[in-house]
């Protein structure tokens, strides 16, 4: 369906609210669901199944539909997607599947990156964490992959939260908001950018092509010439070293 006759579809549901409509609607847009479920299955494995994702991704769906508004010149599938990741996250939440012994995994890599750091006045490299860890190189990479679920929320929920604002609040609105509600805003931003600042310049690149550019982890591998499993390392690291680089603001890079 072209743009014209999508938009012809959103001022008949405008004004109708038709039921019938809503499905087309639906149906035209159902494959974004797909996509954003596809998005989420490369951090979660075998723990959930994708069709679940899939089907916790049509509430998201359904909700954005009912909330959008076409007259404000905002792009529906960016819109959408925001709702649809949002609505699969909480559902993932709620379940609580993650095992007691990761959350134990993360908690003793955060302790070894501290360490670390405050001996050497740098960051470990993947070797020193491992040693710190009384592990060999392979077994801290396996760790690192079964941890990244725990920061899968991560990067996406601060930018789409900031962009959720932007699309929910006019400019009269943001000139009144309250003074420690901008302070903290800014403070967060602060704290963001010094986080991103941290990074090495692979982990910089893989940051700004996954959560800006929306690359596949399997196309960033292709740019920067490096294996599919390579880029996932550096996304988790850059996602832990990111986020114990926040402090209070931790919580955006965390399940």
């Amino acid at each position: 369906m072209d743009d014209v006759n999508k938009n012809n579809l959103w001022e008949l549901y405008k004004k109708t609210k038709s039921k019938e409509i809503k499905d087309q609607l639906i149906i035209e847009y159902a494959p974004l669901i797909k996509f954003v479920a596809g998005r989420l299955s490369m951090y979660l494995g075998n723990n959930v199944e994708y069709e679940d994702l899939v089907g916790y991704g049509v509430f998201g769906l359904i909700d954005a539909i009912d909330k959008f508004d076409y007259l404000k010149g905002v792009k529906f599938e960016t819109y959408a997607s925001l709702r649809i990741r949002g609505s699969i996250i909480d559902q993932i939440r709620k379940m609580d599947w993650i095992p007691r012994s990761l959350r134990q995994k993360q908690k003793k890599i955060d302790e070894a990156f501290y360490t670390l750091e405050n001996k050497l006045g740098r960051q470990g490299t993947d070797e020193e964490m491992a040693e710190a860890l009384e592990l060999s190189v392979d077994q801290y990479h396996d760790w690192l992959g079964k941890t990244k679920m725990l920061n899968m929320v991560s990067l996406d929920e601060f930018i789409e939260q900031g962009y959720e604002s932007n699309i929910t609040s006019s400019k009269k609105d943001l000139h009144y908001d309250q003074p420690d509600k901008i302070i903290q805003k800014e403070e967060l931003q602060k704290a963001l950018k010094e986080s991103i600042e941290g990074l090495t310049e692979k982990e910089k690149k893989v940051v700004v092509l996954y959560y800006f550019e929306e690359l596949t982890l399997k196309e960033i591998s292709y740019i920067l010439e490096v294996s599919e499993s390579r880029i996932s390392q550096l996304h988790t690291k850059a996602l832990q070293k990111m986020r114990l680089k926040l402090g209070e603001f931790s919580d955006i890079i965390m399940l």
